[in-house]
């Protein structure tokens, strides 16, 4: 499976980070996507269902495939899913990305959030779901950018955490700043009519529910995460880390803010020369 090792782990912590996120960042990631009944949509990459239960919140009557390499992760997303949005229509499938077991333009639309930034081939992967779109479907795209950060108080110390989960990603094969390549990845992958915006959160103390959902339970809480492959990689002191890192919270508190952008795509399978 051409992946790289999920960087941010599979812990219980991870878990309920990305339910956070995906929670506090549902309106803005999630706005104006929506799909009709009876439609077919892949979800590729649904990890935990953070985002599948968005997804079928805003397209009732849509049936939804979703795909996912990790069987623990599906019966997450299972539970999840049947939990908070029961009457959706959701049918699970353990496949690789890269190994999908469908026919050419079996689905309407294709959604892939936040797993291009994993994958060693991203223009590979994005080309192969464009085989199983019909003519005329959609993609939508959604991808952070780790370039994007920027924060006051201003740190030296915590803009270095950042690299360093930036540099461990490539390290892996992954890249943490592929938001800002979308439109390229997806003309190289042949798709048509592409569109691609910038979802841009902003906390400071006047959004608590930012600062708490995305600056503190989403970002930070991400960064930390990787606090032993860091060291491990030798790409950083405990000192500094830790440094870092206290920083980076000093951010979420009074008088902080933190900006941080997302990209989202929407492209359409023009039809001829699917891979």
């Amino acid at each position: 499976m051409t992946t790289t090792g999920y960087v941010h782990g599979y812990s219980e912590r991870e878990a309920r980070r990305l339910g956070d996120q995906a929670d506090t960042l549902a309106a803005l990631l999630h706005g104006g996507t929506a799909y009709p009944p009876g439609s077919r949509v892949l979800e590729a990459g649904c990890g935990i269902g953070a985002q599948t239960v968005h997804l079928a919140a805003s397209s009732p009557g849509a049936h939804i495939v979703a795909v996912d390499a990790s069987e623990d992760s599906l019966v997450q997303a299972r539970e999840r899913v049947t939990a908070q949005v029961p009457q959706a229509l959701v049918e699970w499938c353990r496949a690789d990305l890269f190994d999908l077991p469908y026919g050419d333009g079996e689905f309407d639309h294709v959604f892939v959030c936040f797993v291009l930034e994993h994958l060693h081939e991203p223009a590979r992967a994005l080309s192969g779901l464009r085989r199983l779109l019909r003519p005329g479907g959609t993609v939508t795209v959604i991808e952070g950018d780790h370039g994007s950060v920027f924060f006051h108080p201003y740190s030296a110390h915590a803009h270095a955490a950042v690299d360093q989960q930036v540099r461990l990603q490539s390290a892996g094969g992954g890249d943490a700043l592929i938001g800002r390549r979308l439109h390229p990845l997806l003309a190289d992958a042949g798709y048509a009519e592409i569109d691609v915006r910038p979802r841009t959160v902003y906390a400071d103390q006047s959004r608590p529910e930012l600062v708490e959902g995305f600056t503190r339970n989403t970002f930070i809480a991400m960064v930390e995460l990787i606090r032993d492959d860091v060291l491990a990689a030798g790409l950083s002191t405990p000192e500094d880390w830790d440094r870092g890192i206290a920083d980076l919270r000093r951010t979420a508190e009074p008088g902080g803010t933190f900006h941080y952008a997302y990209f989202k795509a929407l492209a359409v399978n023009p039809g001829t020369g699917a891979a």
